[in-house]
């Protein structure tokens, strides 16, 4: 079943598919608006699960979300003929899962890493505004989100560093 929207580019994709399920991050980057936003919180749930791991399977799991995401967003992309349309937000589950690498423990920092991430993501410093603009295909999609995680990773890693 395809999905419905006004956007002609949505209806090439179902989320019976499991790639586009899984690039329109389980359905949230169909919000109507800030779909990068709703992408990332529905990585909260999956970090939140990969959280008690030990830190050699978190970062192993992360680092296959971002190689799966390369494929998974480049598929997406193709079939709805639009690059890095916005409700493809794998991108953003993987960034959230970068920046959430060996965080303290706590409501707090997770909340702390939302809002760093989304931060990077939206204002896009140079590199990664740079990437986005430059780089194609699903790793053009995914370069910029997964340099935003590790900013954002870095500045959680400081701020615990001082505040944990």
């Amino acid at each position: 079943m395809n999905i419905l929207s006004k956007d002609k580019a949505l209806t090439h994709l179902s989320l019976k598919n499991p790639i586009h399920f899984l690039a329109l991050g389980f359905g949230s980057g169909l919000a109507a608006k800030a779909p990068g936003t709703f992408g990332t919180l529905a990585a909260i749930p999956l970090f939140l699960l990969m959280a008690p791991l030990s830190l050699p399977w978190y970062l192993a799991l992360t680092l296959l979300s971002v190689l799966a995401g390369f494929y998974i967003c480049d598929k997406a992309a193709k079939d709805m003929g639009v690059h890095d349309h916005g409700a493809i937000v794998w991108d953003e589950i993987a960034g959230l899962l970068i920046t959430m690498i060996a965080a303290p423990a706590g409501w707090i920092w997770l909340v702390v890493g939302f809002a760093l991430f989304r931060f990077f993501d939206i204002l896009k410093p140079w590199p990664i505004r740079w990437l986005d603009a430059k780089v194609e295909g699903g790793f053009g999609i995914m370069i910029d989100d997964v340099l935003a995680g590790i900013f954002s990773l870095i500045c959680l890693q400081v701020l615990a560093y001082y505040f944990a």
